[in-house]
């Protein structure tokens, strides 16, 4: 019994939801547009502004996918309303991120400078030089990119040096003894 896919998703006065052929739903709020195309067997039924979801029949493939396809919706609704954002760390001497343009140039110790440039509809915030903020309405997107940055440096397990997550404990090991 999916306990996710059962509960109604709630859709803000701003955030238009529209069902179209074959489950395409569009997602229309402030911050921006999102469409995807779910599986045709879970039911999506819009009334007085609460999405609700159903499944045709208890089966693994529809109890799989009826869970997914409602946190996935739900994450359309969140994101064209509020947004999401990932905050990345970079600890160690030297280690640097500035913005040329739209460009995200990383020192991270190597020999030349890594550079991201964000595609269509995500942002990148640099407010202090060790701090890179990565924002978008589209959760996936945002989380590929963020997880793409932390690639070029991630963290090392004996002095902590690398580019984390906020919030991330990095589990530290015991170096050489000496003797």
């Amino acid at each position: 019994m999916s306990r996710v896919g059962k509960k109604p998703i709630e859709v803000p006065a701003d955030v238009t939801v529209t069902i179209g052929d074959n489950n395409e739903v569009t997602v229309k709020g402030p911050k921006g547009e999102l469409t995807r195309k779910f599986n045709k067997d879970i039911a999506i039924v819009l009334e007085d502004n609460v999405v609700t979801l159903s499944r045709p029949s208890e089966s693994k493939d529809h109890r799989t996918i009826h869970g997914t396809t409602r946190a996935l919706l739900a994450n359309m609704v969140l994101g064209t309303s509020q947004g999401f954002e990932r905050t990345l760390e970079l600890v160690g001497v030297g280690y640097r991120a500035q913005l040329q343009g739209q460009k995200l140039v990383l020192n991270v110790g190597y020999s030349h400078p890594v550079e991201f440039t964000p595609e269509e509809g995500l942002t990148v915030e640099v407010p202090a030089n060790t701090k890179v903020i990565v924002k978008g309405i589209d959760k996936e997107r945002v989380g590929a990119l963020a997880s793409n940055i932390r690639q070029v440096r991630p963290p090392e397990p004996y002095k902590g040096k690398g580019i984390r997550y906020e919030g991330e404990k990095v589990r530290r090991k015991e170096g050489k003894t000496g003797k």
